[in-house]
This record gives structure tokens, sequence and C-alpha cells, in this order.
């Protein structure tokens, strides 16, 4: 059985604490790190938000969002974590809010203690952020001790994000700001790194001497699921390439860094964000694909379009739902190698995989005319795992009959005992203060700056919007980007 070790005592207040983040994730990953033991009743976890609650509704309302994630649920155990949870209703954003409030149910102890990290999670709109951080200093609860975390988009492009990062910087030192992006949590995420440094014949193999190409897939089976007015302001580049799909492209493609340390990890992905090739006016009529669905199905249950999602005044929208985009990373690894990225909602299934996909043998040997070359496919979700396919020959007579099987490491098949989410470990990796899977301000911008490229190419060129049936695999033009090069998306299974 896994064991996990304690941290030391924290205290969190989670701006934004009655919200759909709080419920579905941040309660439901503490509790789950208290019944592993992680954590203990020393610990104080504050919600605070504009709701007219008190203590007993807050918790009765984390009771029923932690009932529903927890399969191990005692109401022995719920007993003892709720004396750690408490409720402040409070507006952030008010001058005339009463911060001495919560400055009284943390205690002087907390407030001054330099060995007892004091977490604020924004577990809010980002547009508020440098607002609640200039009432924190205002308030003189900025100590030495103090961590804040800011989920993504860290703004809506370069200009925005400077401006939130210059804001809470002004508050709170760089090494202090943890900038969240739960994909980086995911364990088959993190085994990437173990796979790469930890074992010896790969790194040798991982570069434009033995990678054909390289394949990142984010694709959702769900619509707006209550995200209409952010979504439609934002689109698969800033909901999803920005951040997720540029930090899985960061981690296979960074070169080894000299520790784990959290600036020598950042460093080596803002180097791969800073290779990344630029589009023109050319380019990105020929490498890149802008999609929104349109009615069709999701299993068998028919599906509205994305625009009989929205509002009447939005009937003409041209946010796109879906991304394909051909890029490379400009350096001695990777010149040459394509990088193909593909994000949308509404795809025919949910699924988060990279795949690597190798260079075919030099000669077929075994007298085919072609047979597939070595894949390693890494899925994230929704089956953690890794597959490395390789060529076998198939039992029985009659000759060398090839086959393509995997090596398969399934992580529900290899380990039965329960692992922690996303969250769950990155809010560990808050209170012991390591920032390696954290963004660092200037990779943020860096990111940023590669996407704003990205979308004033669009703009300047009036890119098409594609369309493509809900359900299916994104629009026919995604498919003909990876043909025009003699290749194709890889839709198998694990």
């Amino acid at each position: 059985m896994a064991k996990f070790i304690p941290v030391d005592p924290f205290d969190i207040i989670i701006f934004g604490g009655t919200g759909d983040l709080s419920r579905r994730k941040l309660l439901p990953a503490l509790f789950h790190r208290f019944l592993d033991g992680q954590l203990d009743s020393s610990n104080r976890i504050i919600a605070a938000a504009r709701s007219d609650l008190d203590r007993t509704a807050f918790i009765e309302m984390a009771e029923n969002a932690c009932r529903k994630a927890s399969k191990s649920w005692t109401d022995e155990n719920w007993a003892k974590f709720a004396k750690m949870l408490d409720y402040i209703k409070i507006d952030a954003t008010d001058e005339d809010a009463d911060w001495a409030h919560l400055k009284s149910l943390l205690g002087h102890t907390e407030m001054t203690d330099p060995k007892r990290p004091l977490i604020y999670y924004l577990a809010t709109t980002p547009l508020i952020y440098v607002a609640i951080c200039e009432a924190l200093g205002k308030a003189e609860m900025n100590t030495p001790n103090a961590r804040l975390v800011l989920e993504k988009p860290i703004g809506k492009d370069l200009k925005s994000a400077q401006d939130i990062n210059a804001g809470v910087g002004a508050i709170f030192p760089e090494n202090s700001i943890f900038r969240i992006d739960h994909y980086l949590g995911k364990e088959t995420v993190q085994n990437l790194l173990v796979l790469r440094f930890a074992n010896t014949l790969f790194e040798p193999i991982w570069s434009r001497n033995s990678i054909d190409h390289v394949q990142i897939t984010v694709s959702e089976d769900i619509g707006l699921e209550g995200r209409a007015d952010y979504y439609d302001r934002s689109g698969a580049v800033r909901d999803m390439v920005q951040n997720h799909l540029l930090q899985l492209l960061c981690l296979t493609a960074m070169e080894p860094p000299n520790s784990l340390d959290g600036d020598e990890v950042r460093t080596e992905k803002i180097k791969v964000l800073n290779a990344l090739k630029r589009f023109d006016a050319n380019t990105v009529r020929t490498q890149t694909v802008r999609g929104q669905y349109i009615a069709g199905m999701n299993g068998t249950a028919p599906v509205k379009s994305y625009l009989d999602t929205l509002s009447p005044e939005r009937q003409d929208s041209q946010t796109e739902t879906f991304v394909a985009i051909k890029t490379e990373i400009q350096n001695w690894r990777w010149a040459g190698v394509p990088f193909y990225l593909r994000t949308g909602k509404r795809m025919d299934a949910r699924r988060s995989e990279i795949v690597i996909q190798f260079k075919p043998t030099p000669h077929p040997l075994f007298g085919q005319a072609a047979h597939p070359p070595n894949r390693l496919v890494i899925r994230l979700q929704p089956d953690e795992g890794m597959n490395l396919f390789m060529q076998i020959k198939e039992p029985g007579p009659g000759g060398l009959h090839i086959k393509s099987l995997p090596l398969n490491l399934s992580y529900a098949d290899n380990f039965t005992v329960r692992y922690p989410d996303a969250y769950e470990r990155l809010l560990m990796d808050v209170v012991r203060g390591n920032l390696a899977l954290f963004m660092r301000r200037d990779e943020v911008e860096s990111a940023w700056k590669w996407v704003d490229n990205l979308l004033g190419a669009w703009k300047e060129t009036d890119q098409p919007l594609e369309t493509y049936a809900a359900g299916t695999q994104g629009p026919l033009q995604s498919a003909m980007l990876l043909d025009r090069d003699g290749r194709e998306w890889w839709e198998g299974d694990i």
C-alpha cells in the first residue's frame, strides 16, 4: 500500500470557496489527503466567499461535495476533517471588507510563524486576482510565510498576462507565487520526466535522429457545460493550447535539467517556448485549422450545435471550438521534427495523449513494403498509462508475419491502490514549496507571445472557421493537415 509522508501544518484560505472549483476539486482533494494521513487536525481550511452562509451551512455544502468524490467515506472521518473547516463571508474586492475578521480566524501565531505556510488559493475569476492581492497587502497579510496560488488562465493575451503578473508581483515575491495547471499534476505527465531522465535507453533516441514526429491530443466529448460566457470569449486556443498543450509540449521536448529544482525545470521549458516557430500569413493557412462544431451525436444522444448553446445575441460567433496546429521547435535536438497539436470540444471521445512516432526502419528486411514504425503512446486520460508499440513475429507456420503489439504499462492494472489526483498532488507541492510543476512569470508570458502570434496571423488572414459534426474527430481539414505530410492522426486505443 502507498505510504504518504505527512506535510507540515499549514493554513489555506480559498477565495471563491463556495464555487465550482472549490466544491469539485479543492475540498475533495484536501479531504483525500486527510484520509491518507498527510494532513491532521492542526491544519486550517477557511473558505472565503460572498455567499451568505454561516460555518454550519458551509460544512454541510462541503460534506455533500466530499461525499460525492470519496469512495471510502465514513462519518467518523468526516467529523474529524470538518473540525478543520471554517467559513467567512467577504467580498475581497470591497475596500471596506472586514479583513480583521479573517486575521482573527487565522490567529496571531499563524500570521507570523515563518515555518507555517499560509496559502491563499484564488479560485476566482482572474479579473480580480490583482484586487485580492492588493487587499491582502493593504491588510498586511502578505507575510513572509504566505504563498499565492493562481488558476489559469493568467490573462487573455500577453498584455493582460503582464498586467496580472505585475499586479500580484507587487504584493508577493515570485518564489511565493504558484501558477497552477492541473495537467502537470497528472501521474502520467510527471512520469514523462521519469521515463525520459531515469531510463538510459530513451535519451539517446529522443531527438530528430530517431523520432519522425510528435502528436499531442486533448479531446473532449463534452460541450460548454455552463461555461458559455467564458468560453465564447476565449476559444480553444486560449482555453487549452496556451496552457495545457504547450505545457505537455514543453515536458516532451525540454532538455534535461541539472536538477528538479523549480527554476531549473522551468528554465528548460521556457527555452522550448522561445524556440517554437512563429506563424506568418503563408504558414498559418497551411499549418493550422480552426473549427466549430455543428449539431451531431454524443453517443446515441443528439446534441445541439455550438451556436445553438449560446444566447441569441451571439449566434454569429466565430469562436473556435477546435484547433489543429503543426509547429516546430527550432533547436538542434528537434529541427525538422513536426509537432502536431490538436484539441476540441464535442469530439468523438474524451482523450488526452502524447504520441511519439519513431522513424521507420531504413529497409523492409522482412519482405513487406512497409510495417508500422515503433510508437510510444502516453495516455493522460481517461485511463492513465503508457504503451510502447513494437514489431514481433506472429506465432505459427507459413513464414514471417509481422504484427505491432504494445508493451503495456497501465496504471489501473499495475497499481491497485488509489493514487492522488492532480489537485491533491499539486496542493501538497504548494505546502512543500516545490515550484517545479508551476509556471513562472516569464514562462506564462513566453506562451502568450506564441499564442498572440498565432491569433494575430489568423486575424490578418481572416482564417476560415471549418465545421465538424459533434461526436466526430474534428474537421476534415485536420486530417488533411497530416495527410499532406504523408502522416495521419493516431486514433488507436491503449
